[in-house]
């Protein structure tokens, strides 16, 4: 099954971001997600128009953050780039009258919403600022991963073991 992992990037860009002296440029961004600098000025525009990360052009310009971590859960970065569906399960449409339908859709629905607020409940209880305090936790925890060109460099990811590889 294919994962939306749209969130999920975001956060990661958006804590490396947090570690930043000043703006990163797009194309750093997408250099460091694997993906296209309008990918993700596209994703930032979102999260811009919340005021949650400005911009600034020119030499020396990029993305920063507009918000203190600590201001910034997991819900309002999920809405900011669109309430993406969370689920991929649903339910079919092919005989909107028939009653077994009706039924297995009612009992559907309501479950996946009884799920999604759950979910979106707990999404709010969860700071940028936790995620950046786990970062630090993992890196004081390895020192082979202590400095900047090692554990923060966009093209190299760390396995738990320590391990360097591309991502």
């Amino acid at each position: 099954m294919n994962r939306d992992s749209k969130l999920s990037g975001v956060l990661h860009v958006l804590l490396h971001m947090a570690e930043q002296e000043g703006p990163v440029t797009s194309e750093a961004l997408a250099r460091m997600m694997r993906t296209n600098p309008v990918v993700i000025r596209r994703v930032m525009a979102g999260l811009r128009d919340q005021g949650y990360v400005r911009s600034e052009r020119g030499h020396g310009g990029g993305w920063s953050l507009a918000r203190d971590l600590s201001t910034l859960t997991l819900l309002d970065i999920y809405r900011g780039i669109g309430s993406p569906s969370l689920f991929a399960i649903g339910h079919r449409h092919e005989a909107p009258g028939c009653a077994v339908e009706q039924a297995v859709n009612e009992a559907l629905d309501q479950r996946l919403q009884e799920a999604e607020t759950l979910l979106l409940d707990s999404f709010g209880t969860v700071t940028l600022a936790q995620l950046s305090a786990s970062f630090h936790r993992r890196l004081a925890a390895h020192p082979e991963w202590n400095s900047a060109s090692t554990a923060h460099h966009p093209d190299t990811k760390h396995t738990p073991s320590g391990d360097r590889h591309e991502h």
